[in-house]
């Protein structure tokens, strides 16, 4: 038995012939636009009011059709406009009364804050966003962003602003915290990143300092892949070590 959710606008409620799912097949749905979006991304929307699933009566949460496009709506309002919750509440709450919205216009960096580079493979350009916008995207106050920067996971880029990986790091740093993991925590995964780092300049270093502009250029190429097989596996030996398997 279903339990509709109180108050709020009802877009949690399904019409006849609405199917249901689980919050993992949500999950699945979402990634192919969304790849880093995670059940506790979705439980944190949920808890700040912007998603009702409807509840079984043993208490699982049950997403209607319409539920999944209002978290699709909501994820790429943080994603290309760098939106906050609470500007992202007042333009749903906006559209379902059938008003007209103005977005700002769509980051360039878009795939920049999701950590990727291009179809091609190569870095994307160093743009920047202020400090505002990486609270925004990070969904965290100025205290949390102040705690980061003390505990040196945070960094502004050198002649002011953040960089892409920045905004990546202050997205991951939070999640981590909605689990209770704090800053002091994530010391020894920024150390351990740094060595992994040095490692690869090591090993590039001597092509780098090339007077050949192709040897250069092959020291960019192989630091970006030694860089993508040092982060599968340090992925693949977390997941060894806990004894799990990741989707």
């Amino acid at each position: 038995m279903l339990r509709t959710p109180t108050g709020g606008a009802g877009h949690g409620t399904a019409t006849a012939g609405e199917s249901l799912v689980s919050i993992g097949t949500v999950l699945s749905r979402l990634r192919d636009e969304f790849p880093e979006v995670t059940i506790s991304k979705i439980r944190f929307l949920e808890a700040e009011g912007l998603v009702e699933p409807q509840r079984t009566a043993s208490g699982y949460r049950k997403f209607s059709p319409r539920d999944v496009e209002r978290l699709a709506q909501i994820l790429r309002m943080q994603r290309d406009h760098y939106l906050p919750l609470k500007v992202i509440r007042e333009h749903l709450e906006a559209l379902e009364r059938g008003e007209q919205i103005k977005l700002p216009s769509p980051s360039p960096q878009r795939d920049l804050v999701d950590g990727a580079w291009d179809a091609e493979g190569e870095p994307p350009t160093a743009a920047r966003i202020g400090r505002a916008e990486l609270l925004a995207a990070a969904e965290v106050t100025e205290v949390e962003l102040v705690e980061w920067e003390s505990y040196g996971l945070i960094a502004p880029a050198e002649g002011g602003g953040y960089d892409a990986e920045t905004v990546t790091v202050a997205k991951l740093v939070a999640d981590l915290g909605r689990f209770g993991l704090e800053p002091r925590h994530l010391r020894a995964v920024k150390a351990a990143a740094e060595r992994e780092a040095g490692l690869v300049e090591q090993m590039v270093a001597p092509l780098r300092r090339h007077r050949n502009p192709q040897t250069r250029a092959h020291a960019e190429a192989t630091a970006k892949e030694l860089a993508g097989l040092s982060v599968r596996l340090h992925a693949a030996l977390v997941q060894t070590a806990l004894g799990v398997r990741l989707q």
